[in-house]
């Protein structure tokens, strides 16, 4: 049928953590996942939007732009309270060089902060781009503390850090179908299915 659209769901990140939990996170929709190196593609998003939407929603425009198919992208980062809400959407640039890096400034700026104020979240927005030009985006939560030594090798960016009172373990301790299941990610994926069902029901049609 001429003009009838490949059922495939374009995922604009080229973060080897966030493709696996992607792959598992969607595989209920039963729809084939595209990612930047399948086409080729090589393009950087510059994530300097003041909002995690705005990042989001840069790269989900940016991804429609080089595969033409619905796209997914999101911008993710770390609450703390007690930094005022720091790193926030700068988590992934907080100070440069590696993830360790990062988490060594993020614990010696707590240094000395009591455990019951070292409250923090993990939040995700989701930004969802299709060819008709609509834009969709949802938010995830997930809520912890900022334990005072990394633990666990799981995970990627500050999952060693973020602490799970519920589980008495920190993220990167967690199995990755448990960390799938609570995550902010899981939790924005979750609050993003009806969505993509929707378009993807569309094209079928």
């Amino acid at each position: 049928m001429e003009g009838k659209r490949s059922p495939e769901l374009f995922i604009m990140t080229h973060n080897p953590g966030k493709i696996n939990e992607y792959r598992a996170l969607l595989a209920p929709l039963a729809i084939p996942l595209r990612f930047p190196a399948d086409i080729g593609s090589q393009v950087q998003v510059q994530e300097d939007e003041e909002t995690y939407a705005g990042n989001a929603t840069r790269k989900a425009r940016a991804g429609l732009q080089v595969s033409g198919l619905i796209t997914l992208a999101d911008d993710s980062g770390l609450e703390v309270d007690a930094l005022g809400g720091a790193p926030g959407v700068r988590s992934a640039r907080y100070v440069p060089g590696s993830d360790a890096d990062r988490i060594a400034a993020l614990l010696s700026r707590l240094d000395g902060v009591p455990w019951e104020r070292r409250t923090a979240r993990f939040r995700c927005v989701i930004a969802i781009a299709t060819p008709e030009g609509e834009l969709y985006t949802v938010e995830g939560v997930c809520e912890g503390f900022i334990a005072t030594t990394p633990a666990g090798t799981g995970g990627f960016g500050y999952d060693p850090v973020f602490y799970l009172p519920q589980f008495g373990r920190t993220m990167a301790e967690l199995p990755p179908e448990t960390k799938n299941r609570i995550s902010h990610r899981a939790r924005a994926v979750a609050a993003a299915m009806p969505i993509l069902q929707r378009l993807f029901h569309r094209t079928e049609r």
